[in-house]
């Protein structure tokens, strides 16, 4: 109905940055709330709940913001977007800066850059986050890629920062519209070539 469309458009415009999740749980509460009642709503009435919806979608979104107790830096998005769109990046790496409480671009890698420049780049000692734009042939000759989200977490990283960086991964994830495989890694073994194409195909 018009009062359906106006409202979830209406809604997304107000929080262009909420997940999917909510916008569909939005629309399902006006429309339960418009399919109640057969009589004329006031303007006040649809005000009223309008507001409450969205107070309510407004308190979980700080919820699951401050259970992962991480902004997320626009660059991140931004650069990912680059990454998938444009082919920009060969690989990105993210960090937590944990004083700032927000997740920021930590490096970039170059288009020609390969495989070994990406590990490379990752710490020994410390946990990143990274997407990886993965290149492959298929058994059938055809070139393809695959954008692959990688939560690497070395054993000998600090147990603070591996817990931060687990339950933060998530909600980061969701904000990078277009993953397609995630990996999960401890050490090099774990995302070596021989993966990604296993992953990949």
């Amino acid at each position: 109905s018009q009062f359906h469309t106006f409202f979830f458009s209406l809604y997304i415009s107000i929080s262009p940055t909420q997940p999917k999740p909510y916008y569909q749980h939005f629309f399902s509460s006006f429309h339960s709330f418009l399919s109640c009642t057969n009589s004329y709503i006031s303007s006040t009435t649809i005000a009223r709940r309008l507001f409450s919806i969205l107070s309510f979608q407004a308190e979980n979104q700080k919820k699951a913001n401050a259970a992962s107790g991480m902004a997320v830096n626009d660059e991140c998005k931004l650069k990912f977007l680059e990454l998938k769109a444009k082919r920009t990046y060969r690989f990105i790496i993210y960090k937590i800066e944990e004083k700032q409480k927000q997740v920021v671009v930590d490096k970039l890698g170059e288009p020609a850059n390969g495989y070994d420049d990406f590990t490379a780049n990752l710490p020994a000692d410390e946990c990143r986050y990274a997407v990886y734009d993965f290149d492959f042939v298929t058994e059938e000759n055809c070139q393809k890629s695959r954008i692959f989200f990688i939560a690497w977490c070395p054993d000998t990283s600090r147990v603070r920062s591996k817990m931060i960086y687990a339950s933060s991964k998530d909600r980061f994830k969701r904000e990078l519209d277009g993953i397609q495989i995630e990996l999960q890694a401890t050490d090099p073994t774990e995302m070596g070539l021989d993966v990604f194409r296993s992953r990949a195909n």
